[in-house]
């Protein structure tokens, strides 16, 4: 682990559903959703910057939900982030079907709508279900 990785993330939600990407580990193989997000400049303009490039989509009102910091070994290398959790909303996003399934535009990992009350995987980066849970209504 050689630095603290700074970024911010953005989960959109939808009559309980949360929109998510999804990924599997190489060595493990097990399941997971990341939120999606970025690095750079200011922590909500990363994240605004990221749901353009990665989806094509705008994004209108940002709530910074609380910030949470991950210690975690991903595929046998370390990590450490302090990450930004914003919920967002977004007219592009809302006009998509909860059945749709969305593919991040430069790497091509899949984006889902996933039950925010009864995820079958866990939500990255570590702490952010809960924080999106309680924001919609949902405990955390």
């Amino acid at each position: 682990m050689n630095s603290i990785r700074n970024l911010a993330v953005g989960l959109p939600v939808r009559n309980g559903q949360v929109l998510a990407e999804m990924g599997q580990g190489k060595v493990k193989g097990a399941k997971y959703l990341r939120a999606l997000g970025g690095v750079g400049e200011t922590a909500e303009a990363a994240m605004r910057r990221e749901f353009k490039e990665e989806l094509g989509v705008e994004l209108g009102q940002a709530t910074l939900l609380g910030v949470v910091e991950s210690i975690f070994d991903f595929e046998g290398s370390p990590g450490h982030e302090i990450v930004h959790v914003f919920a967002v909303e977004s007219e592009d996003i809302d006009a998509m079907a909860l059945e749709e399934q969305l593919h991040v535009m430069d790497e091509g990992s899949p984006v889902g709508w996933f039950d925010l009350a009864s995820l079958d995987r866990p939500l990255y980066p570590e702490g952010s279900a809960a924080l999106v849970r309680s924001w919609a209504g949902l405990g955390g």
